[in-house]
């Protein structure tokens, strides 16, 4: 038994039956001397629903997995890039994909007989999305051990949110010269100054928009991830004070065993002992009554004796 696949088999099971099989595993450490795989494997963390489910993602679909990671690297590319046409089309692509996974993400989890809900679903997409802008998410995600769920940077998500909702018809990211070419046109039909002044103010409003837009969507999702943070530390420390409660009644069963064995033995020592008086008086009855005997045989010899003497 080694740490590794002692790991990997515990993030295969169901979170319902991480903890029994995880303190089964470290007593069999124990048991077998090796103090420090025990501790190390006592110290693995219970993955959360939607951990568990984005792990069996990943476990059972792997060509689905891999499918996802190049386009996170295509994504991820286009954002450096700044290519707005590539960014649009692999973000409308990353939506179908990444909705599609999340809901056999869902059934896989209801086949291996844990149904989760919604708000499951939902996480686990947060964690495909995360897997798409952060190269290091996708890599801890393709082991399969997630503990809890995963989370965009900011800036990804915003920019993707943004390069896939262009307004007025026109694309986020037309290049200038196309610009220099719609003022070319406006000045052949007469209009050299004010239809150019328009469509750039309709631009820059737009683009204030957008940005406005961006920032709030960055905001929102700042909050959500700090109310996310705390509900995830909160969710550890009840998960520690399961631990600790478990171990606790771990303890208080082999104190039980133990004061059990303790209260066999005196039951033992005491009818031991029971039988020992019992044994004892009935010596001491037999010695009276032959001594009240040898008292009776005395006496009926001075008898005779003082009879026969008076003769």
């Amino acid at each position: 038994m080694d740490l590794e696949s002692v790991t990997d088999e515990l993030y295969g099971l169901r979170p319902d039956r991480f903890t029994a099989a995880r303190n089964a595993r470290a007593a069999e450490a124990r048991k077998a001397g090796d103090r420090a795989l025990a501790d190390a494997v006592r110290a693995l963390r219970r993955p959360t629903l939607a951990a568990w489910a984005s792990n069996l993602l990943v476990r059972e679909q792997p060509e689905e997995a891999r499918a996802l990671a190049a386009l996170g690297e295509g994504l991820r590319r286009a954002h450096q890039d700044l290519d707005g046409e590539r960014l649009r089309e692999l973000s409308r692509q990353q939506h179908v994909l990444v909705t599609a996974l999340a809901r056999q993400a869902r059934q896989l989890a209801a086949d291996a007989g844990q149904p989760v809900g919604e708000d499951v679903q939902y996480e686990v997409e947060a964690t495909l999305h995360a897997v798409l802008a952060d190269p290091a998410a996708a890599e801890e995600w393709a082991a399969g051990r997630l503990v809890k769920p995963l989370s965009a940077p900011v800036g990804f998500t915003a920019a993707l949110t943004d390069v896939s909702a262009p307004a007025g018809g026109r694309s986020a990211g037309r290049p200038a010269d196309s610009r220099a070419d719609s003022r070319a046109d406006s000045r052949a039909d007469s209009r050299a100054e004010e239809e150019p002044r328009k469509e750039e103010e309709r631009r820059s409003e737009e683009r204030q928009r957008r940005e406005r837009r961006a920032r709030e969507l960055r905001e929102e999702l700042r909050r959500a991830e700090e109310e996310a943070r705390a509900q995830e530390e909160e969710r550890d420390r009840a998960e520690a004070d399961e631990e600790r409660a478990e171990e606790e009644l771990r303890e208080a069963g082999r104190r039980v065993e133990a004061l059990a064995a303790e209260l066999t033995e005196a039951e033992r020592l005491r009818r031991t002992a029971d039988d020992g008086v019992r044994a004892a008086r009935r010596r001491l009855q037999e010695a009276e009554r032959a001594a009240r005997e040898a008292r009776r045989r005395a006496r009926d010899a001075a008898t005779r004796a003082e009879r026969a003497a008076g003769r």
